[in-house]
C-alpha cells in the first residue's frame, strides 16, 4: 500500500488561534470537523487537514492519497486562510514531507 503525500506550513501570526477557528466553523457545516485546546481537523474529500495554533503561529498539516490530490487540498486550505485574513495576509509555503 502506497504512503500518503504529505506537508506541512507554519504560519506566524499572533492571530493563530483566530484563524484556525475561522477555517473550522466555515467547513464544519459541509465536512467533518473536530476543535479542541488550539487543535483543529478537517476531513476533506481529498484528504486530512491537522491545524495546530500557539501564541505566534499556526501549524498546518496536510495529507491526501496522492502529491496531485495534497495540492489541492493545500490550496483550498490556503486559499480560505487568505481570505479569513484578507487585512494582513500571512505567508503559507508548504513544505512536503518524505515519507
Amino acid at each position: 500500500m502506497a504512503r500518503p503525500a504529505r506537508s506541512e506550513a507554519a504560519i506566524a501570526t499572533p492571530l493563530a488561534l483566530r484563524y484556525m477557528t475561522q477555517l473550522c466553523k466555515h467547513f464544519e457545516h459541509r465536512l467533518s470537523v473536530y476543535r479542541w485546546e488550539g487543535n483543529g481537523t478537517i476531513a476533506f474529500p481529498s484528504g486530512l487537514c491537522r491545524l495546530e495554533a500557539g501564541p505566534e503561529r499556526l501549524v498546518v498539516k496536510a495529507e491526501a492519497p496522492d502529491p496531485e490530490q495534497l495540492a489541492q487540498l493545500e490550496g483550498v486550505v490556503a486559499r480560505h486562510l487568505v481570505r479569513f485574513a484578507f487585512r494582513d495576509p500571512p505567508a503559507i509555503e508548504w513544505r512536503r514531507l518524505s515519507a
